[in-house]
């Protein structure tokens, strides 16, 4: 029987509620089976300062869906050596779930630099990217043009946009507000304020 599994991927430094919920609008609007949520070892295009530990991240990761069966928390990309790049991770989640439909979630910003995307013409062979449209941007602005990609993936590309609901929140400011000592309180799952809290992550 087919899977539509669903993959985000992330540094989830730390996870927060924008992430569950740009999954969950993704999980709904396409019929996903289930979303893993892939943190990477080192993604090529961030510079790698304040990363906490793949243990803590995923750790974090785990109590924030809780026993939520439609999520799953998958440590492919931490057990490759070296930069994080999608389309190796898509390879390796073909050959392990050769049952499975695979849609790569994306937000606006990265949809607008797919063509920059290590082996990107291959990738889109492998599978489906779906992306949400970010609150304030335009959907008219979004044109086959400004995808740089030849007009068959462009065409299918623009044609898995789905509105997701506005959640305007940052791993970059959680971290500063930790460091600062504020409140992250709403922003991020509770066990996952408590972990950082006892873990004394991002303080500085």
């Amino acid at each position: 029987m087919t899977q539509k599994l669903g993959i985000l991927g992330g540094t989830f430094n730390p996870v927060h509620h924008g992430h569950l919920i740009l999954a969950q609008d993704a999980l709904e609007h396409f019929g996903l089976d289930r979303v893993l949520l892939m943190p990477c070892a080192q993604p090529p295009h961030k510079r790698q300062e304040k990363l906490a530990s793949a243990e803590h991240r995923v750790a974090m990761l785990r109590m924030a869906i809780g026993d939520d069966p439609r999520f799953e928390v998958s440590t492919l990309e931490l057990e490759r050596q070296g930069p994080s790049y999608t389309i190796e991770t898509i390879k390796a989640l073909r050959a392990g779930r050769p049952e499975a439909t695979l849609h790569f979630i994306i937000g606006t910003d990265s949809l607008l630099e797919l063509h920059q995307w290590y082996q990107i013409g291959q990738l889109l062979e492998l599978c489906e990217f779906v992306t949400m449209l970010r609150p304030g941007f335009p959907v008219e602005h979004l044109t086959e043009e400004r995808l740089n990609l030849p007009a068959r993936w462009s065409g299918r590309l623009l044609a898995n946009l789905f509105p997701g609901h506005a959640a305007d929140i940052s791993s970059t400011d959680i971290r500063a507000r930790v460091a600062a000592g504020r409140s992250i309180r709403y922003l991020v799952p509770a066990p996952v304020a408590r972990y950082i809290a006892a873990e004394g992550l991002y303080r500085e």
